[in-house]
């Protein structure tokens, strides 16, 4: 079988060109490997250090290249690169394989088969609108699982900016003026909103009717001369949409969005047409995934979920008693003495500390006042640090860089990223969750908030470095449990001294 010729062949491999041990590269390859010889569906969990910087990924690409039947592979650009120029590069040398590969945004050809490789968007993007770009039964591995519902989302977005009002007044200039009046209506009672952080408002009832009103106007004439307005008035007439605006306050412009809440609804007609095989680093805080398949509308298939080793993946981690709650004026005051005492303690040891703040003044407070005592050592979302460097960041910068940033020895979290109710897109989002009698906050803000701290620990797990999470509604609010459980394995501490950045053997889990 497929499965016995991988494993053979993929540990033979790994034994030749020394790679970093890492005891789950054979189990997931026979699991690929079964998938594709069954045509099954699977659901990965790869969840250590190895899963966040892609080491995981020379598993999955033997059996691919062993498999003598076609395959799509789908998987970001950069992903994409790195496996062209060096991955499969590598192992089709060692294991004398053929098989053609190609990158494109669509299927070659009926005889094609080989590897194909695709971008996540241009693959949603032909599913979800019925294209026949690629054929159905072929097996899918969709890797960078984490972000799917993010992608599928993007995909559905409708969008209209400036110059899309202009060429609806282009194509029917009878409706010139009540399209001009619409805008200017609209352009006012947008800027009527209140100014907030995220820069977006949530379309109110009247805002809509406009919009509304406008579409009848125009609906008995030639709507397809405008591909963008019937693609947005579309997915403006959807139950269950997310209509916003996106504020441009110095040009006096904005730019209207329309999405759906929820895409399983969407997701769950596209399963069906071939065998998926799903990897991510922490898609689900349990092994069967229930959340995370319930958010994309897949039934039942094989999950597995690799936790990190007790051992060698350890964090330390920091949680101190007494800290005052985040919505209390005292926080910062509190916030600040304890970096203050982090960076102390952490004198003496090469690394860098990431401090992640999610406030905007508060950060920007901080930065300055680090950077009056430590000069060019602190940093405000920057990638050029020095080696002993002090980076402050909100959680979206430390995302979008922290595989290319050195690994932190310290890594201090201000508050839990539980997504905010000012950003009106929450709101919305929570408001669908309500109208549908859900539990808005354990259903979407509380796994949002565990999926972003587990990956934001991640690389620490390398080093067993020290993570200080100074948010106390870990300590008193009933969803801390969840939290703490989402950590491990750490070694939790309540005070602070010098040998909690030194020490790296620890025998207990808990040493508060």
């Amino acid at each position: 079988m497929i499965e016995v010729e991988v494993h053979q062949q993929l540990r033979a491999f790994l034994r030749e060109q020394g790679q970093p041990h890492w005891p789950h590269h054979l189990t997931i390859a026979r699991l690929v490997a079964r998938a594709l010889r069954l045509q099954r569906s699977a659901l990965i969990q790869v969840g250590s250090p190895s899963g966040y910087c892609g080491g995981y990924r020379l598993s999955y690409l033997a059996s691919i290249l062993i498999w003598p039947e076609p395959v799509i592979l789908v998987a970001p650009e950069a992903v994409q690169q790195r496996l062209l120029k060096v991955e499969i590069p590598r192992l089709c040398q060692w294991m004398q394989v053929k098989k053609p590969i190609q990158l494109s945004d669509r299927w070659p050809d009926a005889n094609f088969g080989g590897l194909l490789i695709t971008s996540p968007g241009v693959w949603l993007g032909a599913q979800l609108s019925a294209q026949d770009q690629f054929p159905s039964g072929v097996p899918v591995i969709l890797d960078d699982a984490d972000h799917l519902e993010n992608w599928t989302r993007e995909q559905l977005t409708a969008s209209l900016v400036s110059k899309d009002w202009e060429d609806l007044m282009l194509s029917y200039p009878s409706q010139i003026e009540m399209i001009r009046d619409t805008r200017v209506r609209l352009t006012q009672a947008i800027f009527q909103h209140p100014a907030n952080p995220y820069e977006c408002c949530l379309l109110e009832h009247s805002e809509q009717a406009s919009l509304a009103r406008l579409y009848l106007a125009l609906q008995p004439l030639d709507l397809t001369l405008c591909p963008r307005w019937q693609s947005f008035w579309q997915q403006f007439h959807q139950d269950g949409k997310l209509a916003w605006a996106e504020i441009h306050r110095r040009q006096g412009q904005f730019s209207l969005h329309c999405a759906p809440v929820e895409v399983a609804s969407t997701l769950e007609k596209i399963w069906p047409q071939q065998p998926v095989v799903l990897l991510g680093s922490v898609l689900d805080p349990e092994a069967g995934a229930p959340l995370y398949r319930q958010q994309l509308g897949l039934g039942e298939l094989t999950c597995l979920k690799f936790s990190p080793d007790r051992q060698g993946e350890l964090i330390q981690l920091y949680l101190p008693e007494g800290v005052p709650m985040p919505n209390t004026p005292q926080f910062q005051t509190a916030l600040v003495q304890q970096i203050h005492q982090l960076l102390i303690a952490s004198q003496g040891v090469c690394g860098l500390a990431v401090l992640i703040i999610e406030d905007l003044p508060l950060k920007a407070q901080i930065g300055s006042v680090l950077a009056a005592e430590l000069g060019s050592r602190v940093q405000v979302e920057k990638t050029c640090l020095d080696e002993n460097g002090v980076l402050v960041t909100g959680w979206e910068f430390w995302q979008q860089h922290q595989e290319v940033l050195p690994t932190p020895q310290l890594l201090v979290i201000a508050t839990l990223p539980i997504p905010s109710l000012e950003d009106p897109r929450v709101a919305g989002r929570v408001a669908y969750y309500k109208s549908q009698r859900q539990d808005w906050f354990r259903l979407y803000l509380l796994p949002e908030a565990l999926m972003k701290l587990q990956r934001a620990v991640a690389p620490l797990r390398e080093r067993q470095g020290v993570v200080a999470l100074l948010d106390s509604r870990v300590i008193h609010r009933s969803y801390g449990q969840q939290v703490i459980a989402a950590l491990s394995p750490y070694a939790r501490v309540n005070y602070l001294d010098h040998n909690l950045f030194t020490q790296v053997d620890y025998p207990l889990l808990d040493r508060s």
